[in-house]
C-alpha cells in the first residue's frame, strides 16, 4: 500500500527519494575513485566519471559542485561532524572536550576522517600528485575552521577553532606520513590516540575553558 505524499517519515528513517540520492552519490564517488586511482586525478574528466556511473554530467555536478569534491567527498561530512560535536555537546562540556571525544571516537571506529588505516596511503598519494586536490584540501580546512567558529561562538571562537583544527591536522599529517613511509596502522593507532590527547591537553591549558 502506498503512503500519501503527506505521510511523515518515522524518526531516524530515510525517504526512498533520499535513499536513491545517496546511492547515486556513492556510486558516482566510487566510480570516480576507481578512475582516479588508475589514471590520476588530473587525467580523468567529469564526463568520463559520469559515463562510468551511468549518469549525466549534470547529475554529477548536482551531487558534487566541483571535480575535486568527487575525490575529497568527506569534507562536508567533516564539517557536519565537527560542528555537531560542539553544538550538540553535553551541558557543562567545553567545545574542546566535545571535539576530543569526537576525534577519539573516529579513531575507535577507524573512520576515514581519523586517517588511521593501511589503505589510506594510496588515497594520499593521489592527493599529493594533484595540485588541484591539494588546493581543495586547504580550502576544506578553512571551511572546517569557519564552521567550528560559528558553532563555538563567543569572542575567542575563531582562535579556538583555528588552533583545534591545526592541532588535529598536525596529528593527522604525522600519522599519514608514517603510513606513507610503510608503518602499519595497527602499530600507529595507540600513538595516534596519545598525540590527540596531548594536543588537546595543550589546547585546554592555553585556551579559556568556556562550556
Amino acid at each position: 500500500m502506498e503512503r500519501s505524499n503527506d505521510a511523515k517519515e518515522a524518526p531516524g528513517t530515510v525517504s526512498l527519494r533520499e535513499a536513491k540520492k545517496r546511492e547515486t552519490r556513492q556510486r558516482i564517488s566510487d566510480e570516480a575513485t576507481v578512475l582516479f586511482a588508475a589514471r590520476g586525478f588530473d587525467q580523468v574528466t567529469v564526463a568520463e566519471v559520469a559515463k562510468a556511473a551511468h549518469v549525466s554530467t549534470m547529475t554529477v555536478f548536482n551531487h558534487f559542485p566541483r571535480k575535486e569534491d568527487l575525490f575529497l567527498d568527506r569534507i562536508p561530512e567533516a564539517v557536519e561532524l565537527f560542528s555537531a560535536a560542539v553544538s550538540g555537546r553535553a551541558r557543562g562540556t567545553t567545545p574542546l572536550q566535545g571535539l576530543r571525544a569526537l576525534l577519539l571516537q573516529l579513531l575507535d571506529q577507524r573512520h576515514p576522517l581519523a586517517g588511521v588505516g593501511d589503505t589510506f596511503p594510496h588515497f594520499w598519494r593521489i592527493v599529493l600528485d594533484s595540485p588541484a586536490l591539494r588546493a581543495r584540501a586547504r580550502e576544506g580546512v578553512e571551511e572546517l575552521e569557519n564552521a567550528l567558529a560559528d558553532a563555538i561562538g563567543g569572542p575567542d571562537a575563531r582562535l579556538t577553532a583555528a588552533l583545534a583544527v591545526a592541532a588535529y591536522r598536525t596529528v593527522y599529517v604525522t600519522t599519514a606520513t608514517r603510513l606513507l613511509d610503510g608503518e602499519r596502522a595497527a602499530d600507529l593507532a595507540e600513538d595516534h590516540r596519545m598525540r590527540v590527547d596531548a594536543a588537546f591537553d595543550a589546547l585546554e591549558r592555553a585556551l579559556p575553558a568556556t562550556p
